[in-house]
């Protein structure tokens, strides 16, 4: 049975799917729409995506997509780690600036699911990494949106990948969230 995991912003959800194992290797159903359907999360997912990242220590993030292509994501690894990270951007919403953290893996076998009105980041702390996610909007390069990820105001507790940081020019540069009008609002 899949287990859901609310955290400290309870719309932040870990997600942990059932892997059966035998001498042949395992089987699991990754995503069951009846599970979260029973968690009271419907969600349409359109498309899956998929990452690969060399270096231990690449982030990607923060991002998101703003309305009217806002973005739900779940987020999940086939192979190595990453630190994933959901930061509220929801005006009026008493965690708003705060953020949740899980470290999710292959080995793991957990999930996160990121809702619209969160910016989403991870950063790999294993080589080799591939991450694949659901979302439920296209992508819109004229809907995209950053906020810098290492924010001193956010005070998120990145893990020390013990190598330098590789990131996008477009993340170099992502505004501080003091310096953001978010187009989220908190219906509470």
């Amino acid at each position: 049975m899949t287990r859901f995991i609310r955290h400290a912003i309870p719309e932040v959800v870990e997600v942990q799917p059932p892997k059966y194992g035998d001498h042949r290797g395992f089987f699991s159903e990754a995503f069951k729409r009846s599970a979260f359907e029973d968690e009271g999360l419907s969600i349409d997912w359109i498309q899956d995506n998929q990452s690969f990242s060399s270096a231990v220590g690449t982030v990607r993030g923060l991002h998101f997509q703003i309305p009217p292509l806002a973005q739900d994501k779940l987020v999940r690894v086939l192979r190595g780690a990453i630190y994933d990270v959901a930061v509220d951007i929801r005006k009026g919403s008493p965690t708003y600036g705060h953020w949740v953290g899980v470290e999710l893996s292959a080995e793991k076998w957990n999930q996160l699911l990121v809702p619209t009105g969160f910016a989403h980041c991870f950063m790999t702390i294993e080589p080799d990494t591939e991450v694949l996610y659901k979302v439920s909007a296209p992508y819109s390069k004229e809907h995209e949106g950053a906020i810098r990820w290492n924010d001193p105001a956010l005070g998120i507790a990145w893990p020390d990948p013990g190598a330098p940081t590789t990131l996008s020019e477009k993340d170099e540069v992502a505004p501080l969230l003091e310096d953001f009008d978010s187009p989220f609002t908190y219906k509470g």
